[in-house]
């Protein structure tokens, strides 16, 4: 500990910050990774320049994999929404995206797009595709969203280190940019094709606040995160009057800036999220008012108007809390999207190494804290990130800086102590003359960044060199280290990260490659055979997708901002034929999308989806839906014979394995047998009343239906007319009865061998 103490005591950031500043600068010359004292600051400062060219070139080339494998096209779900806005607003105008009513989406409510959407992205990719078209470099708006996250990448990098070089040193800001340009964590939502908002929000979050609350809704991060660093300020009694100044100005420009977004609007000052930095505000404004008071009365004077202010502010927030009680309802939490599952995996597999380089660190960086002013916020930052990460695991993305800044510090400090010139710690240096001030004002107990002085009693002492053997054996390890991080991450980007979601990819036994591009011909299909205003039935998660590449009418899509409705579309899928049908003619549906992974083994099927779309249904219609409907006596969800009726005969299920018990996949399995599922389907004899198949891709893996019109009249079965009527004599006249009567009398005496009366004949 106290090896990290003393070089922590001797760090300026104002000497940091100075661009003529060694590479490993506290306020004087050498040390640090530059490894001499006699190189020129202009060698310093081009080392600089091309650590950091090569760490953004290293950034962008490494999340280009998926466009050299397959091609220059949108990832995922969410980017195509984005995409497909972002062209709306390169098309037509800003004015008219925010004002944009997209009728193609929640058939037949739409979607009011300028209102609910944080623009920040879209009118970040449509103003550089502006200005190359200024500049007469054609290219397509596509090609600029594929690109836009791997060349933000950079500019994180750079960011990264013009921070970290504030809190400790130029040496650590190097190392942090490499990190985190090629760390999984931050990749994993910024590959090429990954048209997302979190490819620009964490350059926003080192950069600046109002393009975090432009580009993302995790803005609440860090306007909880700054009044919290505020607010321990206070508590260690480090109030100031730059505090004041930049909180109260950092607040009220943040609020009016942020309050200009239309999705964003009068949030600041109505939801729960933002309380806390009102509240920060409000005590601070009050505690810069008792401290003006304090200055200006007696001391009998102040405590009794303190007194009387601390009684009237608890009496106020009593009744308020009286009256939120009974006014306000708390917003649920959607706890699908929290996950706390493989958080260790998680964090080795997007960190590596650096995972336990940030441990320990953070642990020394909030003993430091107590004693020096300006890790505080350092520390609350990592602390926070930890916490938030561990609820949800997407928000893994937000620790990823802090890992990288406090890893970088880390392996600076050991390559100082190992690497550095054993002379610096027999001459330290000379105290930077910026300190000039507080030499005439000794009795300062903080200097101008707020930290404690040092006295002359905790001077560093002369530390004994190190033996060569240790420095090379250390430098070794940390080397081994350094390049095992360079091939985890590049492992991991590509095998995990560069993949698009649209396009699959298998492998033979002899390493060639097979590329499936079922989701394209699919909506490649419907945009070339079907009306321009069809509208398309399937789950939420491809509505996207459908209005991306497709340009058809969805009922539902990502967004799931209507639980009912996505309701509506699971209770269709989960009926039968019949029921569903009436669902379907409700709401105009022309075409039914599913997904079918059991030919080629896709485990992201609609199957796999299918009880999902039996809660959410059960969860408004629970008369007419039930989970355990749909699964067997023992509780297991299965599709084969001994399967749950209910299940068997849905809609979802009778469109997944319509004709897929006339197919053999292979000789060792029976028709019907599910890749996915492992299993021989229950039902192979199905048959559609009201609808049609009208199209499945080349591996089964898109099927679209037709839905059937209702006829004119309804048609009758032809049959043979049955009739139960008894056939009944017939009527003969009185004169024929008599002259019958009488023919058949004498045919009788005939046979009898007498003679016939002549009468009667």
């Amino acid at each position: 500990m106290a090896e990290h103490s003393a070089p922590d005591s001797k760090h300026k950031p104002g000497a940091a910050a100075n661009s003529v500043a060694p590479l490993n600068s506290r306020g004087g010359p050498g040390g640090g990774l530059s490894g001499g004292l006699s190189q020129p600051a202009g060698w310093q400062s081009l080392l600089s320049f091309t650590i950091l060219f090569l760490a953004w070139l290293a950034g962008f080339s490494s999340r280009l994999f998926a466009v050299i494998r397959f091609e220059s096209i949108i990832h995922e779900f969410d980017p195509w929404f984005n995409y497909r806005s972002t062209h709306h607003l390169a098309s037509h105008g800003f004015y008219e995206f925010l004002n944009w009513f997209d009728e193609r989406a929640w058939y037949p409510l739409g979607r009011i797009v300028g209102g609910t959407v944080y623009p920040g992205l879209m009118v970040t990719a449509g103003l550089i595709h502006w200005i190359l078209n200024m500049l007469n470099v054609t290219v397509h708006i596509r090609d600029v969203c594929v690109f836009l996250a791997p060349v933000f990448s950079g500019l994180t990098a750079i960011s990264t280190f013009l921070l970290t070089r504030e809190l400790w040193n130029q040496g650590a800001g190097l190392l942090a940019a490499c990190f985190i340009a090629i760390v999984p964590g931050y990749i994993s939502r910024s590959v090429a094709g990954s048209f997302d908002n979190e490819g620009i929000a964490i350059f926003a979050l080192q950069f600046t606040y109002y393009l975090w609350v432009s580009a993302w809704g995790g803005y609440v991060f860090i306007i909880n995160l700054i009044p919290l660093h505020v607010f321990v300020l206070l508590l260690m009694q480090r109030y100031s009057r730059r505090v004041y100044i930049a909180y109260s100005t950092f607040y009220i420009v943040g609020l009016i800036l942020s309050m200009q977004i239309p999705f964003v609007g009068f949030q600041p000052i109505r939801t729960s999220e933002h309380m806390a930095a009102a509240g920060v505000f409000a005590l601070l404004q009050a505690y810069a008012f008792l401290q003006y008071l304090r200055d200006r009365l007696t001391k009998q004077e102040f405590q009794t108007l303190f007194f009387l202010g601390v009684s009237l502010a608890a009496g106020i927030v009593f009744l308020s809390v009286i009256y939120l009680t009974y006014t306000v309802n708390e917003d649920t939490v959607d706890f699908d999207q929290l996950s706390k599952e493989n958080i260790g995996s998680n964090c080795f597999m997007v960190f590596a190494t650096n995972h336990f380089t940030f441990i320990t660190n953070l642990f020394i960086k909030v003993l430091a804290a107590l004693e020096v002013f300006e890790y505080v916020n350092f520390a609350l930052y990592a602390i926070s990130a930890v916490y938030f990460a561990g609820v949800m695991v997407r928000l893994m993305l937000t620790l990823t800086p802090v890992v990288c800044m406090l890893s970088a510090i880390a392996f600076s400090n050991v390559f100082e102590r190992y690497l550095g010139d054993d002379m610096k710690r027999e001459n330290p240096p000379i105290e930077d003359s910026s300190d000039e001030d507080d030499k005439r004002n000794p009795g300062n107990l903080y200097d101008k960044a707020g930290k404690v002085r040092k006295h002359v009693s905790e001077q560093e002492k002369t530390e004994e060199g190190l033996g060569p053997n240790i420095k090379n054996i250390v430098t070794m390890l940390m080397l081994m280290l350094l390049m095992m991080f360079a091939v985890h991450c590049t492992w991991v980007t590509s095998n995990a990260y560069s993949s698009p979601s649209v396009v699959l990819a298998s492998y033979n036994h002899d390493g060639t490659r097979n590329i499936l591009d079922d989701f394209r011909e699919a909506y490649y299909w419907l945009r070339q055979n079907t009306d321009e205003h069809a509208r398309v039935m399937s789950w939420w998660d491809y509505g996207y997708q459908i209005a991306g590449m497709a340009n058809r009418t969805t009922l539902v899509d990502n967004n799931t901002w209507n639980n009912s409705h996505i309701a509506l579309v699971g209770k269709a899928m989960s009926s039968n034929e019949s029921a569903a049908y009436e669902i379907m003619r409700s709401l105009d549906v022309d075409y039914v999308l599913i997904i079918f992974g059991g030919v080629i083994g896709y485990s992201g099927d609609d199957i796999n989806k299918f009880l999902w779309m039996v809660r959410i249904a059960e969860g408004e219609h629970p008369k007419d839906i039930r989970e355990s409907d749909y699964f067997t006596p023992q509780g297991e969800f299965r599709v084969d014979k001994a399967g749950s009726p209910t299940l068997l005969n849905c809609l979802m299920y009778k469109m997944s394995y319509y004709r897929f018990g006339e197919m053999q996949l292979d000789f060792r399995t029976p028709p019907g047998f599910d890749r996915t599922r492992n299993a021989e389907i229950g039902n192979k004899d199905i048959k559609f009343k009201h609808l049609e198949e009208a199209f499945t891709s080349e591996h089964w893996l898109v099927r679209i239906y037709k839905v059937k019109q209702l006829d004119n009249r309804e048609t009758l079965d032809h049959k043979l007319r049955v009739t139960n009527i008894v056939p009944k004599q017939k009527y003969l006249s009185k004169k024929t009865s008599k002259r019958k009567r009488g023919y058949i009398k004498n045919k009788l005496i005939l046979k009898k061998g007498k003679r016939p009366n002549r009468k009667t004949v």
